[in-house]
């Protein structure tokens, strides 16, 4: 290898009885682990490949090839299904790319069509009504010599994907309104948890955008198919929480383990935290056992169903609240799987697509979907 290299070293001296100097122990770390480090400390959010918990074959074969394309500007695209830690991995992506700008994220379904617009590419001064008068830059702008995040692209208006390839190809933005090209220096890396494929099929997304933004293409498997990563998962999710609890450690008792193999987990490792954080909160001993290993489906059967979560957490009957939650609950989940997407489901429900997902993430519904298949099972699943 040639090139410069940058240590950090610190050294011991070792001594005999008499206090002779007879050797030394020199430890080397190199200064990039250590300005990574440095910048997770220091910037909110901030994430490494390190805090991506896994040791199956699948995971480590994704974090190498990431750590290969890091650096490069290319376009990269995470897929996976809904909770499977894609921000998280984006941002261990920019972290190890070395950029100089920020990592900013938007979620591409989470604002409506024209907001979404305005934020992306930004406007000029009397764009439309209540533009500022000195207008905005957009998100790309904003993100220059940095990342920019785009997840679950594949809820994005057809409109606004023509606008986006053109960014792609041209390296430049118009702001709304404006007719100077901008030019703009953001590596984009994008998420979803969408089957593109079938998308494109149905030509809800442009294929010439496709091809853009899947040249490398990083799959997360849900953790259903990893389920050797649960262990390490649990330890981190416990350390974690009863740090914030003031708790003593805990640990998983065999059986309450066992209980977490056999389940499906249609929410991935989202899923499984909150599982780990209720247990956490509910079981008065060291050791959490099967009993408080309770999943959302245990706490919508009502009365005697609830066998876990009543002797756990000793609650008797239901609220009208929790009756009121479960009836919600279901109405959301039924009207999602007979829906295409979630701005579809939203209307038929009368109610903004924003205000969907909030009660979406309230309820724990989570997406299912296996994009590698190429079968298009983009689902709500009751965990």
């Amino acid at each position: 290898m040639r090139g410069r290299f940058q240590y950090f070293v610190t050294g011991r001296p070792i001594t005999d009885s008499a206090g002779r100097a007879v050797g030394a122990v020199e430890i080397g770390k190199d200064m990039q682990e250590i300005r990574k480090l440095a910048q997770s400390l220091s910037q909110p959010g901030a994430a490494t490949f390190s805090d991506f918990i896994g040791k199956s074959p699948a995971i480590m074969e994704a974090i190498s090839f990431a750590k290969k394309i890091a650096k490069t500007d290319a376009v990269v695209a995470i897929r996976g299904e809904s909770g499977t830690g894609k921000e998280v991995f984006a941002r261990a992506v920019h972290a190890e790319s070395e950029r100089k700008g920020p990592f900013i994220p938007i979620n591409c379904a989470a604002l409506p069509e024209a907001l979404l617009e305005s934020e992306l590419f930004g406007y000029v001064s009397g764009a439309f009504t209540g533009a500022r008068k000195e207008g905005k830059p957009g998100l790309f702008e904003i993100a220059s010599e940095g990342s920019l995040f785009l997840d679950e692209i594949g809820e994005m208006p057809m409109s606004i994907q023509a606008k986006m390839l053109r960014v792609i190809q041209e390296k430049s933005v118009r702001r709304i309104g404006g007719f100077n090209e901008i030019p703009v220096n953001a590596r984009i890396i994008i998420a979803t948890n969408r089957n593109l494929e079938e998308l494109v099929k149905e030509k809800r997304f442009r294929p010439d955008l496709y091809y853009r933004i899947n040249v490398l293409p990083i799959y997360l498997l849900p953790l259903r198919d990893r389920l050797e990563d649960i262990p390490l998962l649990v330890d981190q999710f416990l350390f974690q929480l009863d740090s914030k609890l003031g708790k003593r450690q805990q640990s998983l008792a065999k059986d309450a383990l066992n209980k977490l193999y056999s389940h499906n987990w249609p929410g991935n490792v989202r899923e499984l935290k909150n599982v780990i954080e209720r247990a956490a909160i509910l079981s008065d001993s060291d050791q959490i056992g099967p009993d408080c290993i309770f999943f959302h489906f245990d706490a919508r059967k009502g009365g005697k169903g609830e066998e876990g979560f009543l002797r756990c957490g000793e609650v008797s009957g239901q609220s009208l609240q929790a009756v009121l939650d479960a009836y919600e609950r279901r109405i959301i989940s039924e009207t999602l799987e007979k829906s295409k997407s979630i701005r579809q489901a939203a209307t038929k429900l009368g109610i903004s697509h924003t205000t969907l997902l909030s009660k979406m993430k309230k309820h724990e519904i989570f997406l299912t979907g296996k994009q590698t298949s190429g079968v298009d099972t983009n689902r709500l699943a009751s965990p």
